[in-house]
């Protein structure tokens, strides 16, 4: 009778990230309610990833056809690299989640608070191209109220990564209701896909729009039209 052989199933890529240690354990607990962007922690440090990508990248212009002996483009992979991991794609970094400053709500504050005309540059994940456009971002308070910059840096983090429009939109909101205590939340992103514009249709003129209303926002008629109202100011 023939003998016969398991297959060996192949390993699967290593989730667990060697610098969790480095990460507050505050921004750990933020960062594990809000939704994930899907990665792979591969272990590597931020210049180990630089040094791979410029490595790539340089294969990539040789593909094209690109003199990279010019002094125009010599320098080019290594200056993507470090643009893609320290600025463009920094969002990726648990360590990079900016500090937060709640404080509490002394002044029994129970109204809207609103931030508008936040600038919300991403990239579209599914061709590396720019998002470009503007949050508006509110909630109304119930403990705790947060310094207003830090909204826009909460946008700007998620931001910071590969993205599709409607998973940054509830990140975003994700994020502010763990960290406020308070299921009343609203954001809205309007935007320029410009995977929209240079190619595919090469359409310029349209933009989309995406919101995530939770609480009041959603509940209640005059909260949600008040709150749309003010995303129709910019």
């Amino acid at each position: 009778m023939a003998k016969t052989t398991k297959k060996k199933t192949a390993k699967k890529p290593v989730t667990t990230d060697e610098h969790a240690h480095e990460i507050p354990v505050e921004v750990r607990k933020i960062l594990e309610n809000v939704r994930p962007t899907p990665m792979v922690h591969n272990g590597l440090s931020n210049e180990q990833k630089i040094a791979k990508i410029t490595e790539k990248f340089t294969d990539i212009m040789e593909t094209l056809g690109l003199d990279l002996e010019d002094d125009s483009l010599r320098e080019t992979p290594h200056r993507v690299a470090k643009m893609y991991v320290n600025e463009v794609f920094g969002g990726l970094d648990p360590k990079k989640f900016p500090k937060m400053t709640v404080i509490e709500n002394k002044m029994s504050y129970d109204q809207m608070i609103v931030v508008q005309n936040i600038s919300c540059l991403s990239f579209c994940e599914h061709h590396f191209l720019p998002i470009d456009g503007w949050a508006t971002v509110a909630y109304i308070p119930n403990k705790k109220v947060i310094g207003l910059s830090k909204i826009n840096r909460i946008v700007q983090y998620f931001s910071r990564r590969p993205q599709v429009q409607e998973r940054l939109t509830k990140q975003i909101a994700d994020c502010l209701q763990y960290i406020l205590g308070t299921e009343h939340v609203a954001v809205h992103i309007n935007a320029k896909h410009y995977c929209v514009i240079m190619r595919g249709i090469e359409d310029t003129g349209s933009t989309t729009s995406t919101a995530d209303l939770r609480g009041h926002f959603k509940s209640r008629q005059e909260t949600r039209e008040e709150f749309l109202q003010h995303c129709r100011t910019k």
